[in-house]
């Protein structure tokens, strides 16, 4: 995705989970724990890699994108796909996106990266709020 700015890469972090699951101190049970819900995104959503499950290693990873932000009214918190999240890119103000990597066999899920996406707010400008302004509120 060309307009990703602060990306935050949580590779480090998965390392030592794996290593922690392979000493014995971290069970299968706290790693291998994916919703329902993120098994659903996975199959509907999701970018399959070639990449086997670092747990398990007979499935393929999944990544699925979770978009979050104040502009994104009803929208946030869906997964999304990369052909939705560069249509949002260049239409919607700047959001959030999580990517999780996500094993549909044993359940195995992890943080893969963070970054922004969409039009940065102009310079002195504040972005547009969703909801009740102070003007539109009522006094009593």
């Amino acid at each position: 995705m060309p307009g990703r700015r602060s990306v935050v890469d949580y590779s480090l972090h998965r390392r030592a989970v794996l290593a922690d699951v392979r000493a014995g101190r971290t069970g299968l049970f706290e790693v291998c724990d994916a919703s329902p819900y993120l098994t659903r995104a996975a199959r509907y959503h999701g970018r399959p890699t070639d990449e086997s499950c670092p747990v398990c290693r007979r499935e393929r990873l999944t990544m699925v994108n979770y978009v979050y932000g104040e502009s994104l009214g009803h929208v946030a918190g869906q997964a999304k796909t990369d052909a939705e999240l560069a249509r949002m890119d260049a239409a919607q103000e700047e959001f959030s996106v999580y990517t999780v990597e996500v094993c549909r066999g044993c359940g195995w899920n992890h943080l893969d990266s963070s970054y922004v996406l969409g039009v940065e707010p102009e310079p002195g400008r504040q972005p547009r709020r969703r909801g009740r302004t102070v003007t539109d509120q009522r006094h009593y």
